[in-house]
């Protein structure tokens, strides 16, 4: 059996909702504002990953929102705090549930392997009632390493003691599909919004508008 891991901002948890929130406090520029702090935040990883530094992904997220909310003098700074408070507790996609629990349900394990620390991780996953349908929850903590670097995604072997080619990894984010297939994971990109390919040296061996399809 497979084991199924999956990333978790942008696939099982909406990195849009804690703006959606608070849309008509932030105001028109809310789009953007969300936009700017979830680019930025991951700027930020891949740019410190490569120059050999490690600031834990929390302290990146609120560096990525002070950096958005500078950027967009309209919005009222003291709304910082109650969006860094709802991205503890980011919504899960619809699906989310339904799509592990179906996974479980055939015996499958089930993971979750993210840049977020373990303590988001566990706020978030609490916050959706997903704790039950996960065998792992797997932070970057452990390698102080941001994706797509390979010992991330070594930490599912380690975990679970399997080998690449019974890994099943899905993404929303195409760098990190990218990256999982370059590893040797069977890569799923859940593109939601029919975004064009990047990568096609490293192609996923599934592209799916939804995470339910992967199970329907």
């Amino acid at each position: 059996m497979p084991v199924h891991v999956f990333d978790a901002y942008g696939t099982l948890f909406d990195v849009h909702a804690a703006i959606a929130r608070h849309r008509e406090t932030v105001g028109p520029e809310a789009d953007r504002l969300s936009d700017l702090w979830r680019t930025k935040q991951l700027e930020y990883t891949w740019t410190l990953t490569l120059a050999g530094r490690f600031v834990d992904f929390w302290a990146l997220t609120e560096r990525a929102l002070d950096h958005a909310l500078a950027r967009h003098p309209s919005v009222d700074p003291a709304v910082r705090s109650r969006l860094l408070d709802a991205y503890r507790v980011l919504d899960a996609y619809a699906d989310a549930r339904a799509t592990l629990d179906a996974l479980k349900a055939r015996g499958e394990r089930t993971a979750i392997l993210s840049n977020g620390t373990l303590r988001m991780l566990a706020g978030v996953v609490e916050a959706a009632g997903l704790g039950d349908a996960l065998d792992a929850v797997l932070s970057v903590e452990a390698v102080r390493l941001y994706k797509p670097r390979p010992e991330v995604y070594q930490m599912v072997l380690d975990t679970f003691a399997v080998a690449p080619r019974d890994v099943v990894f899905v993404s929303s984010n195409r760098w990190d599909v990218m990256g999982a297939a370059a590893f040797g994971f069977r890569a799923v990109w859940i593109n939601r919004a029919g975004l064009p390919e990047e990568y096609p040296e490293l192609a996923p061996i599934r592209v799916l508008r939804s995470l339910a399809a992967l199970t329907g």
